[in-house]
């Protein structure tokens, strides 16, 4: 299915019968990646009175209870509303769904105090286009990071810096690979968080960040149109499924 899209005076072909997933599927239990010590998911069958909701255990049909928290269980995407005082949800802040994206692959920079970091510098050598949505692909790629253990391993982050420059590059979706684009403890600071949103001086209502996210190594840096899915809960930051597809 090829589609042609007319894109701030760009056309632009996507063949449509090829999707590239790049979310972490959420599973229950302990196989996904876990970040800040937040419980794992949890999907049980809903139990009352004579009625399981598990075929498996002799039930009609299957209903699960979920139990989940996005921002430490896999790919999620969160709006300003996670550190704002204001309530926004990411139903607020994301309403539309299709944007031209650019994939780039960055090494992060070894600093003093043994952290690493996504510089300003690094993301200006990859960045070769102009586009609403960024997604960035940390090195090394390895498939550990679909169920890697990121609480109390202080991962890789986003320098504040890099941050305030994709903002004034009109960056309006960031996607990365990472658990946070703050450092995972730095004292309630979330700096990054706070000059991509702009916030509180003009909050970018409109703006979101995806973390988490696994980018293939297959998938070459470049161009596509990214398809944001997002589970439709009024909340900070929801569950969600990113994905890109090629230009032709």
């Amino acid at each position: 299915m090829i589609a042609t899209i007319n894109h701030n005076n760009q056309t632009l072909k996507v063949d449509l019968s090829k999707p590239i997933d790049i979310s972490i599927p959420m599973k229950s239990g302990a196989d996904n990646p876990n970040a800040f010590f937040l419980p794992n998911p949890s999907f049980e069958p809903f139990r009352i009175y004579d009625f399981v909701g598990s075929t498996r255990e002799g039930g009609a049909c299957n209903c699960e209870t979920l139990t989940i928290s996005p921002h430490g269980n896999g790919t999620h995407t969160e709006s300003v509303g996670h550190i704002s005082k204001e309530v926004i949800t990411i139903n607020q802040s994301l309403t539309t769904f299709f944007f031209l994206s650019e994939v780039v692959s960055v090494q992060p920079t070894d600093i003093e105090n043994g952290d690493q970091i996504v510089t300003s510098g690094s993301l200006k050598a990859a960045i070769k286009s102009s586009t609403e949505a960024l997604i960035i692909r940390t090195l090394p790629n390895i498939p550990e990071k679909k169920h890697f253990i990121y609480s109390g391993d202080n991962p890789a982050y986003l320098d504040a810096d890099a941050a305030t420059w994709l903002r004034e590059r009109g960056v309006l979706h960031l996607l990365i690979d990472l658990p946070s684009i703050d450092r995972e403890e730095d004292g309630g600071k979330l700096e990054a968080h706070h000059n991509f949103w702009n916030y509180p001086s003009e909050p970018r209502t409109n703006a979101t960040i995806t973390e988490l996210i696994f980018v293939p190594d297959e998938i070459p840096d470049g161009l596509y149109l990214l398809n944001l899915q997002i589970c439709s809960l009024e909340t900070d930051a929801a569950p969600s499924k990113p994905v890109l597809y090629s230009l032709l």
